[in-house]
């Protein structure tokens, strides 16, 4: 498995369908955090907001990830969430067909709402 250190490295690797799926992802957590920083972090490209981790996305063989990094959000949008394969702390969804940017928008703003929780506001 290559080690990435640049976000657009790793996307430049994806099947076209992927980076397309990918980049929709990308947008919608850009649109809720336009403050983040966007890098590598667990060898996957995340969005970091105040040096805190909101959200991570990856490609995999047949199916992509979004890992909003606490299973909190994800059982708070379960109803939504319904008919993606969920986990712990991962929604998997197939290639071309990722999460309404809605709903991404809204998991990032609950993340950031739990990091401001957590670590206060900056």
């Amino acid at each position: 498995m290559k080690k990435y250190t640049e976000v657009e490295d790793y996307l430049a690797d994806l099947s076209e369908d992927a980076r397309a799926t990918l980049e929709k992802v990308r947008k919608a957590i850009r649109s809720a955090a336009p403050g983040a920083e966007e890098k590598i972090g667990y060898g996957m490209p995340g969005f970091y907001l105040d040096g805190h981790p909101l959200t991570y996305y990856s490609a995999f063989k047949a199916h992509c990830s979004l890992f909003p990094a606490s299973s909190r959000v994800i059982s708070t949008f379960s109803k939504e969430l319904a008919g993606y394969e969920l986990a712990k702390g991962t929604i998997r969804f197939p290639i071309g067909k990722p999460p309404p940017a809605t709903l991404i928008k809204k998991i990032v703003k609950a993340r950031i709402q739990e990091n401001e929780a957590k670590y206060g506001k900056p």
